[in-house]
Formats: C-alpha cells, sequence, structure tokens
C-alpha cells in the first residue's frame, strides 16, 4: 500500500451500487469510515480525520448518496438504508479491506446501527454520536409524526410532502445552515420550537435567528464551506433521506427485536435534542438491553447535536482512545 503524509487530506470519486461517492481520506492503517447527516457534507468530520489519522488509521469521510459531490438519484426510493449500505459495502471493498470500523451521527447514525445489523461481519466496531440504538419502532413513522404535527410544527412531518421544504431551503441556504445549526448547538434549546404550531409556520419561520458568524465553535471558513455545497446542490437529495424513513421501517421487519453485537461506544451531547426527544422514556437504559457489547458511554459537556465540531478535542479523544482499546 502506498504511503501517504498523515498531514494530507486526499479526495477521490468512487463508483459503488451504481452512484458516484466523493470520498475524502486521511492517513494509512485500519479503515474508520466516518457517517454524516443532515444537513451536512463529508467536512462535518474534517477535525477527526487529522486525529485519527495521527492515531495510526486511514480515516475516510464519504459525502452521502444525495450531497456534496456524490451523486443524488431521484426519489425517496433511493436513499433507504438499504442502499446506503451497500455503498459503504463498496466503499469498503474499494478500499481493499474486510472490516472497518464506522462513525455515525444523525442520519448517519440510524445508518451505522443498522450496517451492524445487517452486515456485522464486516464490522469491527462501531462508534455511534447521539442517536441511540432503541430498536424498530411499532408504527409507521409517519402516522406518529402526523399525530405529532397536530400539536406542534414538526420538521419530520413538515419535510414529508416534496415540494415546500426544498423550495424554502434551496431559496436560501446560507440563511437555513446558519439557523439550524446554531438551533441544533449546545447554546440553544432546540425543542422550544415545538412550542409553535404547525399550521402556516415553515421551519424557517420556526428556527431561532442565529447569531453572526464567527461562533466560538464554527468559524467565516468553515461555515462557507458548507453554504457553498448546498447553493450548489440544494436540499432535495438531503431531504429524500427523511421521505424514506417510512421505507426504512418496512425494510426493517426482520430486525424488530434484534441486537447489536458487535462492539460499541455511544457519546452524546449535554444538550443534544435527540436525546431529549425520548419524553418519559430512558433511551441509554434501552441501548444497554439491545447492544450487548457497549463498551462505553460518554456524554459530553455543554455540547449540542454537532459534537465533532462544537467539542473537537474532547470527542477525538475519545474516539482515538477507544480505537486503540479495540
Amino acid at each position: 500500500m502506498q504511503a501517504h503524509s498523515k498531514d494530507e487530506v486526499r479526495h477521490r470519486q468512487i463508483e459503488t451500487n451504481g452512484i458516484g461517492l466523493h470520498v475524502a481520506e486521511q492517513g494509512d492503517g485500519p479503515p474508520v469510515i466516518f457517517c454524516h447527516g443532515f444537513p451536512h457534507v463529508g467536512y462535518v468530520w474534517h477535525h477527526q480525520l487529522p486525529a485519527v489519522a495521527a492515531a495510526g488509521f486511514r480515516a475516510v469521510a464519504p459525502d452521502m448518496r444525495g450531497y456534496g459531490r456524490s451523486s443524488a438519484p431521484v426519489g425517496p426510493a433511493a436513499y433507504t438504508n438499504l442502499e446506503a449500505v451497500a455503498d459503504l459495502m463498496g466503499l469498503l471493498d474499494d478500499l481493499g479491506e474486510e472490516k472497518a470500523v464506522f462513525v455515525g451521527l444523525d442520519f448517519g447514525a440510524a445508518l451505522v446501527w443498522e450496517l451492524a445489523l445487517r452486515e456485522p461481519e464486516r464490522i469491527r466496531a462501531v462508534i455511534v454520536c447521539n442517536n441511540p440504538f432503541v430498536g424498530r419502532g411499532r408504527r409507521r413513522p409517519s402516522e406518529m409524526w402526523a399525530r405529532m404535527a397536530e400539536s406542534h410544527f414538526l420538521h419530520l412531518h413538515y419535510f414529508q410532502t416534496p415540494g415546500p421544504a426544498d423550495d424554502e431551503l434551496n431559496a436560501n441556504p446560507r440563511r437555513f445552515l446558519s439557523s439550524i445549526y446554531h438551533a441544533l448547538s449546545g447554546a440553544f434549546h432546540y425543542l422550544d420550537i415545538w412550542q409553535v404550531e404547525s399550521a402556516g409556520n415553515s421551519y424557517l419561520e420556526v428556527l431561532p435567528k442565529a447569531p453572526p458568524h464567527p461562533w466560538s465553535w464554527m468559524s467565516n471558513q468553515e461555515f462557507e464551506v458548507f453554504v457553498s455545497e448546498f447553493s450548489r446542490t440544494g436540499f432535495t437529495g438531503g431531504l429524500n433521506w427523511y421521505r424514506a424513513l417510512d421505507l426504512n421501517w418496512e425494510l426493517t421487519e426482520q430486525f424488530a427485536g434484534a441486537t447489536v453485537d458487535v462492539p460499541a461506544f455511544f457519546m452524546y451531547g449535554e444538550r443534544d435534542c435527540d436525546m431529549e426527544g425520548f419524553s418519559g422514556m430512558d433511551p441509554l437504559g434501552m441501548m444497554k438491553e439491545r447492544v450487548p457489547d457497549l463498551r462505553e458511554v460518554a456524554m459530553i459537556p455543554e455540547a449540542g447535536h454537532l459534537i465533532q465540531m462544537e467539542k473537537p478535542a474532547e470527542v477525538n479523544a475519545l474516539i482515538t482512545r477507544f480505537l486503540k482499546s479495540l
């Protein structure tokens, strides 16, 4: 294998599962593949790549399908976890590796949990941020969201109908990204949005106005990377991941009650909205029952949803320690 400088980030395009996937990678050694969510691109992991590379691993961050410089197939059916798992298996084959550690946040977290169910023999371990594994829900997701939207605004419900959300977000990527990144950070309580009713409101109308850039955890240069990518591509690819969630539910019937048996590490932000959203439930307790080889749970103080950008030093230390422990 050709050696590379640990300071060098390499970019390339690969063909996998019928699409083109853009990949950024750094370092050499056992692969660690980072999976992002919405509205992100692979760049959201740019603090982690050099740290993981310096620890002796090959850090790999693709733009997931529908995002950035990767292909964006048409229609929600192309955005199920089944398709995304096939993308990642093709990426692993392209790397010439049998196994990898997979790291996931947001949609990437749900994908990594399902990847561990579908392809456990190709998983060395999983590191999941903010989205605990609580098993398959008993009801179709869109039905639950429609009921919740009767009492308050819910982006999950708003995003289901093609058109309105696409048009709204595509018309002003800068405002949306600034608002959503601030709303999901440790500086704002995202669930305050649930105080606003659905009728007559759009997402930009209920999101908070963000403070001017730069922020303590995101520079102007970093923010402009995301603005540039989504100004070019729009948000429909990412929104299709939401519109595929009912399909994901249908495609995972055989995993109802299944456990994730690969080695796992879970970390979450103290102020993350996804952890807060389990009203009356114990998500960590549920996860510990369903993930028998859950080796550690870590809480990142004062962080919100994008813990890897808000608290990169803390997250990098936890990731590299876990990787070295395998």
